[in-house]
């Protein structure tokens, strides 16, 4: 049985803080806390008849009606009777009957607004797995659907988490939840109750557990929109991962609450009165932050103030209320312009919306959050996936002209959507795994537009790479180039949060992909994309050839002059270069062409060759990161080297032959070369030379400056990180 036992070492609720409104919405009254010890008696007495509602789940179903009215709780009764039924006589760890697990796991979805049809399978959810009750017998009582649901859970909880297991952990995962979000859902709820009553567990077991939660299910927790179970699955992660931590933040949040003075509240008042005298119908709210979110603050800003400990919260109807009650804030306070995000125009992957603001308060500067939102994004910012209801649904009329296909399905957001297109083709669960864990690992996504108009969401660092596959998929291979904000830009340009990304795309549909533009792959979807051609087409392309599928504009190759002598054949492209252990094959990585005597590092990629990079190259640091091992490499004795440089001028006649002709004198063999097509009278050339000797790489940059209409000439350089 999967459940654990009670005597909970989670941390306690935050205490709430004043809170108030405008114009309150009637609320519906508080229910008290739920004893789950006595349902379970009562559960175990068989106090119930099938003509009543059982007063186990009478709890269930209030929750359940304050967001489902019109619910038909039928399906509840029947589902509590054969779980109970079917539980009887198993307990708990802590000495509980069995049946409070489903039951509580059930209720937490309730809160959160999930549809009849989820709260069924909650309730039923380890009666495959743990008594008699086959699937078939499911499926006869409660229909298709519920099956559905109860045989992906069961999958899931068969899935082993254990560390030697990890590059299968996820893709069984996504096998079993298929399309249907309702799943995952069931199982973080489940695994939120057992977080809360892991206290019995031995130590070492606790630590296993909360790991995994971490690792796992958290960042699928916050993809999923899922706020409510996020949070609270973190400090529990946290009470028991880092005990000492978590106890002094308790301490922090308790001594706050004490306070005879909260600037909160003075400053929710005072929102209050702006929003009143504007006839804006909105509710204050004082939202405390959880305790990890206070640990965060805390290492952030050092000593922490009053206004530190939560943030303000402002409800109301319409999207349009929300930029009208952010106007009068900014109009009657002093808002701290740094802090504004606008996630309603551009919402989150996960789909959450709100304006993020802030505002100081004028008696001691104290900084004051803000978050603005409608009901429903609220509602949608707590729940997520879960309150989005029923996939299987005829959609709604909003739904249906809807134009996004990224939102035709409300319970598949772009995030859940891609992983379970590119979980299909990865090429091996190791591929898999390590990408997933990249993606995981994001804390940050960018929106890039598109020029029509068009968002693209990637995570922090992503590059026009990475922009080309999460646009047009495996059609992505035929990239050609981009323009970032109007400017030619190379495909390992790292993008910014805002940029507009053209991609400008080859006609050939058998087009493959560089192998340098795996090095600049930040997302799973590029990564394992690029990867699969690669490996299906295992002969490397020439060089040259590589080199011009990297250039910009359609017609590129018509003005790609020939190198002006070819390459001794077979000569390897960094024989000046010795590897430690001697023997392996050996290339200079294009992104930052090292030459003697730069400081080199390598790296081992496909088929044994060691890539060398320059040791402050961006790719660098970022293959450290993902824990890939540096191989040892230094220059040899030759003073041979290979470099690309980068050329920029003013179009004129005859350009091309001047600068070609004044780089041969300088005894450059240019290996490939590439012209961009101009673009406002400026043209970006791209040379891969050989010199004879390193010492004459300065001259030739002059030469090549020398010529008339060339206004700089550089050296291909690493990208810095985060840049």
């Amino acid at each position: 049985m999967n459940a654990e036992a009670v005597n909970p070492a989670s941390p306690g609720p935050v205490p709430p803080a004043a809170t108030g409104a405008v114009a309150p919405a009637p609320r519906r009254k508080a229910r008290p806390r739920i004893d789950l010890r006595r349902l379970g008696r009562a559960a175990l007495l068989g106090s119930a008849t099938r003509s009543r509602l059982p007063d186990a789940i009478s709890h269930v179903v209030e929750a359940h009606r304050a967001h489902h009215p019109d619910a038909d709780i039928d399906p509840l009764r029947r589902a509590y009777v054969l779980a109970e039924s079917s539980h009887r006589g198993q307990m708990r760890k802590s000495g509980e009957p069995y049946i409070t697990h489903p039951l509580a796991v059930t209720l937490i979805l309730a809160e959160l607004g999930a549809e009849t049809t989820t709260l069924t399978a909650s309730l039923l959810h380890d009666t495959v797995e743990d008594t008699e009750v086959t699937l078939d017998q499911v499926g006869e009582q409660f229909g298709a659907e519920v099956r559905y649901l109860v045989d992906g859970v069961t999958k899931l909880e068969k899935v082993d988490y254990g560390a030697a297991a990890e590059p299968e952990t996820f893709r069984k995962m996504l096998l079993a939840t298929g399309n249907d979000v309702r799943v995952m859902s069931i199982k973080l709820a489940d695994r939120l109750h057992n977080m809360r009553t892991l206290g019995v567990m031995r130590r070492e077991k606790q630590e296993r557990i909360a790991k995994v939660t971490r690792d796992v299910l958290i960042p699928l927790a916050e993809r999923l929109g899922v706020q409510a179970l996020k949070s609270e699955l973190e400090d529990l992660v946290f009470a028991v991962m880092h005990p000492e931590e978590y106890e002094h933040t308790r301490e922090l949040v308790n001594e706050n609450a004490a306070r005879a003075d909260d600037p909160l509240a003075a400053v929710a008042d005072e929102v209050r009165g702006v929003l009143r005298e504007a006839d804006i119908q909105a509710e204050v709210l004082i939202r405390p932050r959880h305790f990890v979110s206070v640990h965060r603050v805390s290492r952030k800003r050092g000593p922490l103030g009053g206004a530190d400990f939560g943030r303000l919260l402002v409800l109301v109807q319409e999207d349009a209320d929300c930029y009208a009650v952010l106007g009068e804030l900014h109009t009657c306070l002093t808002p701290v312009v740094s802090e504004f995000k606008d996630f309603i125009a551009v919402p989150k992957f996960n789909l959450y919306q709100s304006l993020h603001t802030a505002v100081a308060r004028a008696q001691d500067g104290q900084v004051v959050e803000v978050l603005i939102r409608t009901h429903q994004m609220h509602k949608v910012a707590e729940a997520g996936v879960v309150a989005l209801g029923n996939p299987y649904a005829p959609p709604s009329e909003e739904q249906q002209g809807a134009g996004d296909g990224e939102r035709a399905d409300p319970t598949r957001p772009g995030w859940l959507s891609r992983l379970l297109d590119w979980q299909r083709g990865a090429p091996d669960p190791d591929t898999f795994w390590s990408t997933l864990r990249e993606d995981l690992a994001q804390d940050r996504e960018i929106t890039v537009f598109r020029p029509d108009g068009g968002t693209l969401g990637l995570p922090e660092g992503a590059t026009c790479v990475d922009a080309a596959y999460a646009q047009y998929g495996e059609d992505a291979h035929a990239t050609m180039g981009a323009r970032v904000n109007g400017r030619l830009a190379t495909m390992s340009t790292v993008l910014r949060d805002g940029d507009t990304v053209q991609l400008l795309m080859g006609q050939d549909p058998a087009s493959e992909p560089s192998r340098e533009w795996l090095e600049h792959a930040h997302t799973p979807a590029a990564r394992i994309a690029i990867q699969r051609r690669l490996a299906a087409h295992p002969e490397p392309a020439p060089e040259a050839e590589e080199t011009a599928r990297g250039s910009v504009g359609p017609d590129a190759r018509s003005h790609t002059p020939r190198p002006a002598t070819d390459a001794p054949a077979g000569r390897p492209d960094s024989a000046d270069v010795l590897v430690d252990p001697p023997g392996a094959a050996v290339r200079l990585a294009g992104c930052c062409t090292p030459v003697p005597p730069d400081e080199i590092t390598g790296f081992a990629v496909r088929g044994g060759v060691v890539t060398v990079h320059r040791a402050h190259c961006a790719v660098v640091a970022r293959m450290k990161s993902a824990g890939r091992a540096e191989v040892g490499v230094r220059w040899g004795e030759s003073t041979e080297c290979r470099v690309t440089l980068l050329a920029e001028s003013f179009g004129r006649p005859h350009l091309l032959a001047d600068l070609t002709e004044a780089m041969a004198l300088e005894g450059a063999e240019i290996v490939s070369a590439t012209v961009e097509p101009p673009d406002r009278q400026r043209v970006r050339h791209t040379y891969t030379v050989l010199l004879p000797d390193a010492a004459r790489l300065p001259a030739l940059m002059r030469a090549m400056r020398d010529v008339a209409g060339v206004y700089d000439v550089s050296r291909a350089q690493p990208q810095p990180t985060g840049a």
